[in-house]
């Protein structure tokens, strides 16, 4: 009996040693969809590794790897100069990869008149500017902004891209993730926001063109539309173990291909 506890016991801890757990974190935009898609597919290849995934902004990712609390954080935005001296200062060297393309999508409700702003137009409604729907040839009707939270890579994208950096307008209400941005605007009749490509297809939502153009995979490539941006994966240097493995899995084609599934666009062309 006790040779065979002594075998258990063995067994055991062999596979717990070879079992492998990744950790995950930061962006919404990545981490509600995309990265449980792509960790399903890696586990389904790759036996006896789990994952803890955390999508809670972009911020709280690039935070994980400094804080060396996640082995990959998720990231819609480019490491800002504070974090990448606030890691040099604890030897952390912020690596990102680029391991998609988005776009980021203004949506109104799908009942809505309005199809189409302007560029200007767009930085004037998500500052306050303009404050009601007839403004922009639409019914009179007050304006519900929604924004991200000010954790989220999405939320200060935007503001670089759609709003020369100015602030959002004080009524605008903050919401936690893509879904939740969607869903309030789908139950708002004079409802705006703003989501990643992914999110576009959502009930209740249309997307507005900005400049007679709209988010697809061929504008974001061809950067014709506006709000295109990169989506990252940071790592403390180079990636290692388990960590590098699923970097390298995710620009496969195999991973890429779950990419544009989800509704991002590519790194690269595929077959």
């Amino acid at each position: 009996m006790k040779r065979f506890l002594l075998l258990t016991t063995a067994a055991l801890a062999v596979v717990s040693l070879s079992a492998q757990k990744l950790v995950i974190k930061g962006s919404d935009t990545l981490g509600a969809k995309l990265v449980p898609m792509l960790a399903e597919d890696y586990k389904a290849r790759n036996a006896g590794v789990t994952f803890e995934i955390a999508a809670e902004g972009s911020t709280t990712g690039i935070a994980a790897i400094i804080d060396t609390t996640a082995q990959i954080g998720m990231s819609s935005r480019r490491a800002k100069p504070t974090e990448m001296s606030a890691g040099t200062a604890k030897g952390i060297t912020l690596k990102p990869t680029v391991v998609a393309y988005d776009g980021i999508g203004v949506i109104v409700n799908g009942a809505s008149p309005v199809g189409a702003l302007t560029k200007r137009q767009v930085e004037q409604i998500f500052a306050g500017d303009i404050t009601d729907w007839s403004q922009v040839g639409g019914p009179a009707g007050k304006i519900s902004v929604y924004t991200r939270n000010t954790s989220s890579g999405t939320y200060a994208d935007f503001k670089e891209l759609a709003m020369k950096k100015r602030d959002y307008a004080p009524s605008s209400q903050k919401m936690a993730g893509n879904e939740q941005i969607a869903a309030e605007v789908a139950k708002n009749a004079n409802g705006i926001g703003y989501v990643g490509l992914a999110y576009l297809t959502d009930p209740g939502i249309k997307t507005v063109s900005i400049e007679g153009s709209l988010p697809t995979e061929k504008t974001v490539i061809a950067k014709s539309y506006p709000y295109a941006r990169p989506t990252f994966y940071y790592t403390n240097g180079e990636p290692v173990g388990e960590a590098a493995k699923f970097v390298e899995f995710t620009l496969s084609d195999e991973g890429q291909k779950v990419v544009r599934k989800v509704g991002f666009v590519p790194v690269r062309p595929l077959n």
